[in-house]
């Protein structure tokens, strides 16, 4: 039996395209305080171990069809601090991009929430660059995303050093003497790399984990290097459990080639569950939000310019192996129809199958519009009730595919709610979650041990010595 680390990837209008469209949803982003708080205040209750905020650094029209939840937002960093004001056990994951950050400023304002929160900060570092988020940001775009992983080498290790700036013990507070500070127990960082030079110390007290637990997520060869380096959360997204168990395997290899303790990296999936009453309401819900969703087709005269390409019965057509240009979107999708599908189609029509419980051979056949759907929008969903996601939450765990967790919901309140009070004491029940928080600290519910300061073991494999001037080497 494995205890399963469960997050909740916080969008405040819904992680689905046409969440925010479905009957109740929180659409205005004005009103983002009163529902963060509230699924703080939910998700502390169900014991999840933590809340994690995702981030984008521009916007435009085309986010409005692509993923609404992208146009405005919550700056992560205000996200967490606000929280953890209004939390007490809860950790709080908040997102920074090394292309673009400054180390010093990240360091500072991560350790302070992890000093302010009583250790509960988390940190996802993501090495994205995107031409708008370079322009707002005086950088050039294509430089920026030739050097975003040299780069992110080099700013884990300094946020490291930064934030170790301070002993533990460097501030003596001895009122009779009139020392307040040991001086030997306060550090230069000293780097100077290709991309980044710090010469530190932090004005900040080291956290209360010592360093931030450390988030990454990506499929690239180099981005599952670097989680395996230096992350102690892998997010990976899968297809499915053997996927996951493979990478899982893959990334704890790396990590141990790396001169790691590899059971030190928790691997965790994302997962969109759809939770019902019983699995005929779940799939209604994952039926409606499909008729939500906008495709190319809903235009006459065509889709505005910023409409993502891939949302057309022209790319469905180019997946299944049969023209279907023409036709209307809510066409039914027929026995006679799909008879030409390719392999690839035919598999479509199963997944919206499970998902929608829409059949071709039954009373209400799948239309065109739920096949572009399941083509066009990345959710790895599972739905059903809140047993059937908890036991299949325990079987992924079971079987070594995953650690745990991030969950997203469709529906902003309904579904995170759904999921903390369905699903979560399932998970309970199961003896696969806990009934109450083991720990203190974010660390402590990931269970992760609280490192040693890099100034104290300066020769340990996973922080080596960056002092370099020609750069850093792994």
């Amino acid at each position: 039996m494995t205890r399963l680390i469960i997050g909740a990837m916080v969008r405040a209008i819904g992680a689905y395209p046409s969440g925010w469209r479905y009957p109740g949803a929180h659409r205005d982003p004005r009103g983002d305080a009163a529902v963060l708080r509230r699924a703080a205040e939910v998700a502390e209750a169900a014991r999840l171990d933590y809340l994690f905020f995702g981030d984008w650094l521009a916007t435009g029209h085309d986010l409005e069809f692509r993923d609404p939840y992208l146009v405005a937002r919550i700056d992560p960093i205000s996200a967490i601090t606000y929280l953890a004001g209004v939390t007490q056990r809860i950790g709080l994951i908040a997102t920074a991009n090394t292309t673009y950050a400054d180390p010093y400023s990240l360091a500072r304002s991560t350790a302070s929430a992890d000093l302010l929160s009583g250790g509960r900060a988390g940190l996802n570092l993501v090495t994205g660059a995107e031409p708008r988020a370079a322009g707002n940001h005086g950088r050039d775009f294509h430089v920026a995303n030739e050097t975003r992983y040299d780069r992110a080498v080099e700013f884990e290790l300094v946020l490291r050093r930064l934030w170790d700036s301070f002993d533990d013990d460097a501030i003596v507070a001895d009122a009779a003497s009139g020392v307040y500070l040991d001086p030997s127990r306060l550090h230069a960082t000293d780097f100077h790399g290709a991309h980044l030079s710090v010469t530190g110390p932090l004005n900040v007290a080291r956290p209360v984990q010592g360093h931030l637990p450390i988030v990454h997520a990506g499929t690239s060869p180099r981005s599952r290097l670097f989680a395996a380096q230096s992350a102690d959360l892998a997010l990976v997204a899968v297809s499915g459990m053997a996927q996951a168990a493979v990478i899982r395997e893959e990334l704890r290899a790396l990590a141990f080639e790396s001169g790691r303790d590899d059971r030190t990296l928790k691997v965790i999936a994302p997962v969109l569950p759809i939770v019902g009453e019983t699995r005929e309401h779940a799939q209604s819900i994952a039926d409606e939000l499909s008729e939500l969703v906008q495709i190319a087709e809903d235009w006459p005269d065509g889709p505005p310019e910023a409409f993502p390409t891939n949302r057309s019965l022209a790319q469905l057509s180019t997946l299944v192996g049969v023209d279907l240009t023409g036709l209307s979107p809510d066409r039914a999708v027929t026995p006679s129809l799909i008879a030409g599908f390719s392999a690839a189609g035919q598999e479509l029509v199963e997944i919206v199958g499970e998902r929608t419980g829409r059949r071709p051979l039954g009373e209400r056949p799948p239309t065109l519009r739920h096949l572009v759907v399941a083509a066009s929008v990345n959710a790895s969903m599972i739905v059903g009730t809140a047993e059937e996601i908890a036991a299949e939450f325990e079987a992924w765990g079971d079987a070594g595919a995953v650690d745990g967790f991030n969950v997203l919901s469709a529906v902003q309140p309904a579904q995170f709610e759904a999921f903390a009070l369905g699903v979560v004491p399932e998970l309970q029940r199961r003896g696969v979650f806990p009934t109450e928080y083991e720990g203190e600290t974010l660390r402590d519910h990931l269970g992760l041990e609280r490192p040693e300061s890099v100034h104290v073991t300066p020769g340990d494999l996973v922080f080596p010595s960056v002092s370099r001037r020609d750069g850093v080497s792994r």
